[in-house]
C-alpha cells in the first residue's frame, strides 16, 4: 500500500508519499480500507514538532492521522465488511490506504452519512458536543462564535441556532456567506472593530455566551464582549496563544470561564467514546451537517497541511487515498 511517511520534524514537506508494507490486524483489531482520513490541526502542530497537545510527540518515521472511516476487510469476523469510522488516538496511521484499528475504537457507519462526513464527525464532532454540554445553550442566549467556518465552528452555529439562540459568527471574509449558511444570524470578519458591529447590531440584548477555540486577540474580543455572568467556553488557540485572563474578569463581572476536555474527562472511561456515538447520531439524524473542505488527494498531504496552518480552508479537512 502506499502511506505519508514522516521522517523527521519540520515544514508541510516533511510528509512524503510513500510504498509501506500492508499493516496487519493483530488480535482485537481490524484491518480498515481507507475511505477517507481526517486532518486536525493538532496534526500540523505535531508534524513541525512544537507540541503533541494530549499526546506525547510521536517516535520518527510515522504515518500521521488519527480520524479514518472506511471498509472493514480484515480481522474481527464480526466486523468485515462493515463502513466503519474510527478514532485511532496515540496510535495515528491514518493518512494511508489501509489503517489497523482496535474494534473497541469502531462505530459503525449507517448508509446515509459519508465517509467525509464520518471523519469531520469522531474527532472534531466529539469536541464541539463537550463544548455545548458545557455552554448549555438556550433560546435566551446570544452566541458569539470565532472560527465559525471551522470544524468546531460551524457545528457549533448549528448547534445554537437549532437551540433558538441568537448566533454571531465570526470568519475571514471570503468565509462569511458559509457561516450565514450555517444558519448564523449575523457574520463578521475579523476587523479591529468587529466587537462594535455587535453592540451595535445587538442594541440593548448583551451577548451571553463565547465559544472560542482561537484564543489570542479575538478570544479577548469575545470575551470582553459577554454581559455580566456571561460565560465562555475556551477549546484551543488556533491563533498562537490563548485568551488572557485577569481577576477582574471574574470578580467585577461575574464571568464563567470553563474548559469542555481536560485530562482528568479524558482518562474518565466510556466520556469520549459516548461523546462520539452522540456526535455521529445528531449527524445520521439530519440535526448536524458536517462541514468539510472539499476533499483533497493523500498524495496532497502537504499541501492539506499548507492550506489548513494558512486558514485557506473551510471545515473539517479530509485526506481521500
Amino acid at each position: 500500500m502506499h502511506a505519508i511517511r514522516q521522517h523527521a520534524f519540520g515544514p508541510p514537506e516533511a510528509l512524503v508519499l510513500e510504498p509501506v508494507p500492508d499493516p496487519v490486524a493483530g488480535e482485537g483489531q481490524v484491518l480498515i480500507r481507507v475511505g477517507a482520513a481526517g486532518v486536525h490541526l493538532l496534526d500540523t502542530a505535531i508534524r513541525a514538532g512544537v507540541h503533541g497537545g494530549p499526546f506525547p510527540l510521536p517516535e520518527l518515521p510515522m504515518t500521521p492521522g488519527r480520524e479514518v472511516a472506511g471498509e472493514v476487510v480484515d480481522g474481527d469476523p464480526a466486523w468485515r465488511g462493515k463502513r466503519v469510522v474510527a478514532h485511532l488516538g496515540m496510535a495515528s496511521g491514518g493518512y494511508a490506504e489501509l489503517a489497523v484499528a482496535p474494534v473497541s475504537s469502531l462505530h459503525e457507519l449507517p448508509t446515509q452519512v459519508s465517509y467525509p462526513e464520518a471523519v469531520a464527525t469522531i474527532g472534531t464532532g466529539r469536541t464541539a458536543l463537550a463544548v455545548l454540554d458545557k455552554a448549555a445553550i438556550t433560546a435566551e442566549d446570544v452566541v458569539v462564535i470565532p472560527a465559525a467556518a471551522g470544524g468546531i465552528g460551524s457545528v457549533a452555529v448549528q448547534a445554537a441556532r437549532n437551540a433558538g439562540a441568537v448566533v454571531i459568527g465570526l470568519a475571514s471574509e471570503p468565509k462569511l456567506d458559509t457561516v450565514r449558511g450555517l444558519g448564523a444570524h449575523h457574520a463578521y470578519p475579523y476587523t479591529d472593530d468587529w466587537p462594535d458591529q455587535v453592540r451595535a447590531e445587538l442594541g440593548d440584548r448583551e451577548v451571553t455566551v463565547a465559544l472560542d477555540g482561537v484564543g489570542g486577540k479575538p478570544g479577548r474580543q469575545a470575551l470582553e464582549l459577554l454581559g455580566t455572568a456571561g460565560r465562555m467556553v475556551m477549546f484551543g488557540w488556533s491563533a498562537g496563544a490563548p485568551v488572557e485572563l485577569h481577576a477582574e474578569d471574574f470578580y467585577g463581572r461575574g464571568l464563567t470561564v470553563s474548559v469542555p476536555i481536560g485530562r482528568p474527562m479524558i482518562s474518565r472511561p466510556g466520556f469520549l467514546r459516548s461523546l462520539e456515538t452522540r456526535a455521529l447520531a445528531e449527524v445520521a439524524a439530519g440535526r448536524i451537517r458536517p462541514l468539510t473542505n472539499p476533499p483533497i488527494p493523500l498524495a496532497h498531504a502537504a499541501q492539506a497541511h499548507r492550506d489548513l496552518e494558512q486558514r485557506r480552508t473551510v471545515g473539517k479537512v479530509v485526506l481521500i487515498p
